[in-house]
């Protein structure tokens, strides 16, 4: 049964990016298959006096040039729901949290008095679901209880002679679409899978258009909603990004830690800090791109999916709870 509350449908985003009133409703761009990925604004831009691109400024020696922020201005703060368009778990959160900043509570009709009270101090940038063409080809509303087989299905898809196309093989292929049989919600229509696309030429328009609103933001703080599985929730460690960053990233994940350790969530607290020696090196993918466009911290959240699996099994409301913590501390550690 799929909960009230629980808006994760290419319709939902449609209704409820018509329905905004408070912030603005822009289309980001039209992904491979021709479907509109928005994006919903909230505070206005600021003017940073930018002269250089990011990796232009920190080769002059400042930052400033890129992005001159003072004591006032507003963080950035970009939050990105289904980069895989079967993870149902982000563009549901996205839209509650767009259904708050509206109405001041979200479709469970519940409050959140803290994210409601002090969006206004942001600049929040808010993609429901940065992959509409997987979203399509997921026949259901919602993934929990769902059997492991039929997940990896609906996720990855499946081979030419009808094998199931797992995680990580499904990484073997790119793009895998002439190599799939079914092809999995992971993908855009051309078989992208944007976590892994060619960052330097990229091979996705949703890609390119994701990077360059993260550069004419000038992002503080930006995370990739996801979904893990029947993990407990946690951050994966994310590769070439600076100490000074990871740093950051680290306090954030320990933070993370206390407050789900609070409210009863499983969390697992993995390392952000210690760079990974030895084997096949660590992949540079979209979290450290969006870095790389805009030097402010990014991040990819792992949220439980509930699954009828081994391991770890929320409730949709504790997903969605869950999200929610994320949003709060999210404000708290931009603002303290």
């Amino acid at each position: 049964m799929v909960e009230p509350f629980w808006k994760s449908n290419l319709s939902d985003i449609e209704q409820s990016m018509a329905e905004i009133v408070r912030g603005r409703s822009c289309v980001l761009a039209s992904s491979a298959g021709g479907r509109e990925i928005y994006v919903a604004e909230y505070g206005e831009k600021e003017d940073f006096g930018r002269t250089a691109n990011y990796n232009s400024a920190c080769g002059a020696g400042s930052t400033a040039h890129y992005a001159h922020k003072g004591e006032g201005a507003k963080p950035v703060l970009l939050l990105v729901g289904g980069v895989h368009g079967g993870e149902l778990e982000g563009i549901a959160a996205v839209l509650n949290l767009i259904r708050l900043l509206e109405t001041g509570a979200d479709y469970r009709g519940k409050r959140h008095d803290y994210v409601h009270e002090n969006a206004d101090r942001f600049r929040l940038l808010l993609i429901p679901c940065l992959n509409p063409d997987g979203r399509a080809r997921l026949p259901v509303d919602t993934l929990i209880g769902t059997l492991s087989e039929q997940f990896v299905y609906w996720m990855q898809g499946s081979w030419k002679d009808g094998s199931l196309c797992t995680w990580t093989a499904c990484k073997s292929v790119h793009p895998i679409k002439d190599a799939a049989d079914f092809l999995g919600s992971y993908f855009n229509d051309d078989g992208v899978n944007f976590m892994h696309d060619n960052f330097f030429a990229p091979m996705a328009v949703e890609t390119a258009a994701l990077l360059a609103l993260a550069d004419r933001e000038a992002v503080d703080f930006h995370v990739s909603l996801h979904g893990g599985a029947n993990e407990p929730i946690h951050f994966p460690a994310i590769a070439y990004l600076p100490a000074a960053v990871r740093r950051k990233q680290q306090s954030f994940n320990e933070r993370m830690a206390e407050a789900c350790g609070e409210r009863g969530l499983p969390f697992t607290a993995v390392d952000q800090w210690t760079e990974r020696e030895g084997g096949s090196p660590p992949s540079f993918n979209l979290t450290s791109a969006v870095h790389h466009a805009c030097g402010g911290m990014s991040m990819t959240f792992e949220s439980n999916m509930g699954l009828d699996a081994p391991g770890a099994r929320l409730s949709a409301e504790e997903i969605l709870d869950s999200h929610f913590l994320l949003f709060e501390e999210m404000f708290r550690f931009m603002l303290k």
